[in-house]
């Protein structure tokens, strides 16, 4: 197959992008050249997304202008992958004809065998399944792992990567659609997560990122107890990676054990994300969470009080089914109070097939949007004293590229984890490469970013 290109969107998470460069590895040992042209491509592949509304939207819109390419480019096979293609296969193979292969969330790593088969080079034992119709389709029990891809093709720039963890969920809130897409919780063995990193850091990455839909529960299925903590202490050992940095962490499954592995493990980032959706105890138990405002209050708090240094990331819901004013007022004091260094806010999105999607005091489209942007607002206000408090401090900072006709560079410190978070925009007369991690002395804030200049030690 050294003849064929493939083009490649990914959309949505993170999560999905290791599915992405999972596939492209599959690709790539057959030998199918990348291209980022979509008009040289002989097949093209759409990883996408539907978690909200507007997420499905792009999906669609992006499986629409590819499909352009099978008649105004070289395209000979538009293959669809991903969460849109989990839960909506009959719709695209109903009514995006030009679709002629799709893959479940659990068997992307059938890619191989579906270029092969798209390309005239099937094997006699074919797993892709053939419609009257002409599609390919290739969908898994959602309660299998995906096998293990044994190359990856990160495209992250190099420098970071996302290690996937463990896939599905079992926490089953009332707003959300990745139990039926993604399938229960099931975590990916240590030993192979281990192999991954060591591939990952010998490759030239130097931050890990661990991601899951929840990270926190990590090995409890398969270990009979939570090893997130034991987990953190191996990647640290793994020569060539300095930087590690949890996401996804549900803040009831958060122990002291890993705390301590925060707190005692140099390379693991005094960062947390922490999904906490809303501070109204009525709105919580309305979502299907496990937590109440005063057990947020007093998981935040100790997370100060042990780690002082910390960064706390938190993605909120507004206009879910049923908040009234008083609710987001609430919201807002909660936000006011606990001073996140790092925020987002998404206005609820009802998607059918939850059960909060048939709730019947929906809030108007206009309010919940009014209700996002207020909260927004505030967290602005919050972020920039948050930056002007690191003015005179001493940061360490991974390069990841250079400002254009400026003797300057763009970084991230630990406080930023990458494409979410705030960025340092670094002064320095000598050469910097991305990938390089450099004392910073910070010397300005503007909102979200920070502005600094290389600190060297004699110069004090």
């Amino acid at each position: 197959m050294k003849n064929i290109k493939l083009f490649c969107v990914s959309l949505g998470c993170d999560k999905n992008l290791v599915d992405t460069e999972k596939m492209l590895g599959v690709a790539g040992s057959l030998g199918v050249t990348f291209t980022d042209d979509e008009t040289e491509a002989d097949a093209i592949l759409v990883n996408t997304c539907c978690f909200i509304g507007d997420a499905k939207e792009e999906s669609v819109n992006t499986i629409l202008e590819m499909a352009r390419y099978k008649e105004e480019g070289k395209c000979q096979a538009l293959i669809v992958a991903g969460c849109l293609a989990q839960r909506y296969k009959q719709e695209i193979t109903d009514e995006i004809p030009e679709v002629d292969a799709i893959l479940g969330t659990t068997s992307y790593e059938e890619i191989g065998k579906v270029l092969t088969r798209l390309f005239g080079e099937q094997e006699e034992e074919q797993q892709a399944k053939e419609g009257a119709d002409g599609h390919i389709s290739v969908f898994h029990s959602l309660s299998e792992l995906p096998h293990n891809a044994k190359k990856r093709v990160v495209t992250t720039g190099g420098y970071y990567a996302f290690l996937k963890i463990a896939e599905g969920c079992d926490k089953r809130c009332t707003y959300c659609i990745i139990p039926s897409l993604r399938g229960p919780y099931r975590s990916v063995p240590m030993e192979q997560l281990l192999d991954e990193a060591r591939e990952l850091a010998d490759s030239g990455v130097r931050e890990l990122i661990l991601v899951a839909q929840e990270t926190t529960l990590y090995g409890k299925d398969i270990y009979g107890e939570k090893s997130l903590p034991k987990l953190l202490h191996e990647l640290a050992g793994i020569p060539g990676i300095y930087w590690i940095r949890i996401q996804y962490c549900y803040p009831e499954e958060i122990t002291d054990e890993l705390i301590e592995a925060i707190k005692s493990e140099e390379k693991v980032c005094r960062y947390l994300d922490i999904p906490i959706q809303h501070a109204s105890d009525r709105i919580l138990r309305r979502m299907g969470r496990r937590t109440h405002k005063e057990e947020l209050k007093e998981r935040i708090a100790k997370l100060r009080r042990e780690i002082p240094d910390i960064a706390l990331r938190t993605t909120l819901i507004s206009g879910f089914p049923g908040e009234t004013r008083e609710d987001h007022e609430e919201l807002m004091e909660f936000v006011n109070e606990m001073g996140f260094e790092r925020l987002g806010v998404f206005a609820y999105s009802a998607e059918e097939d939850t059960p909060a999607y048939s709730y019947p005091d929906q809030v108007p489209q206009e309010i919940k949007e009014e209700r996002r942007d207020a909260i927004m607002e505030l967290q602005q206000e919050i972020a920039f004293d948050h930056c002007e408090e690191m003015v005179g401090r001493i940061l360490t900072v991974m390069i990841e590229g250079k400002v254009a006709d400026e003797p300057a560079y763009v970084g991230r410190t630990y406080m930023d984890a990458p494409n979410v978070d705030g960025l340092i925009f670094v002064n320095a007369d000598e050469m910097l490469m991305s990938g390089d991690f450099v004392k910073v002395k910070v010397t300005g804030a503007a909102e979200y970013d920070l502005i600094g200049e290389v600190y060297h030690e004699s110069a004090e």
